[in-house]
């Protein structure tokens, strides 16, 4: 008997706290064996402490567009006036040698995902309030006031998405999203139809 290997999509709006979970979940203290991180390619400029690689491959728009044309992308979205997109054959290797890749995308990002790989687990983390969403989002202080409206405004959108989900998390506190989350991914691939004789 064998398992597959998992796809977990972890979707939020803008300051959700998708991001720090996932961080948090692939944790030198949490390493589990298999286990890795999405990267995606994006054309968004570097912020600072990223590196190339770790958070994002940062490329062109040429350079993306050129990708997209090969069917490089799993999915690819132009998102708060960038472009993301999930490599292919990451996801694909994944799932052949058993492990569990995390994937840090929006809600449209999401959909595609789960068209591509219906078995993937996919779970949306709330914030606990608009209000909240704002308050986080400005401390974060990487963007411009006028990125800042645009992504606020995406995110009140984005946050009426939670039905689409088999799964929701309220990240009220960080550790007990980071639980719940982990709780989800762990009792999913228990499901007797994910055993492959």
């Amino acid at each position: 008997f064998e398992k597959p290997g998992k796809i977990v999509i972890i979707s939020s709006p803008s300051g959700g706290g998708k991001t720090s979970i996932c961080k948090a979940l692939l944790s030198p203290a949490r390493k589990r064996q298999g286990w890795r991180f999405s990267v995606s390619c994006t054309t968004r400029q570097k912020r600072n402490g990223e590196k190339n690689g770790r958070e994002y491959f940062f490329v062109t728009e040429t350079e993306f567009d050129k990708r997209v044309r090969e069917k490089y992308f799993a999915e690819h979205f132009k998102v708060h006036l960038y472009k993301y997109g999930t490599p292919r054959k990451t996801l694909d290797g994944v799932i052949k040698k058993g492990g569990v890749i995390i994937l840090d995308v929006d809600v449209q990002g999401a959909a595609a995902i789960r068209k591509e790989y219906p078995d993937a687990i996919s779970i949306f983390v709330l914030p606990p309030s608009v209000r909240e969403l704002r308050k986080r989002l400005r401390r974060r202080g990487t963007e411009t006031n006028e990125q800042l409206r645009v992504r606020f405004e995406n995110a009140k959108k984005e946050m009426k998405e939670y039905k689409k989900f088999p799964y929701t998390v309220i990240n009220k506190e960080l550790q007990r999203a980071v639980d719940q989350v982990l709780d989800v991914i762990m009792s999913h691939s228990c499901r007797t139809d994910n055993i492959k004789k």
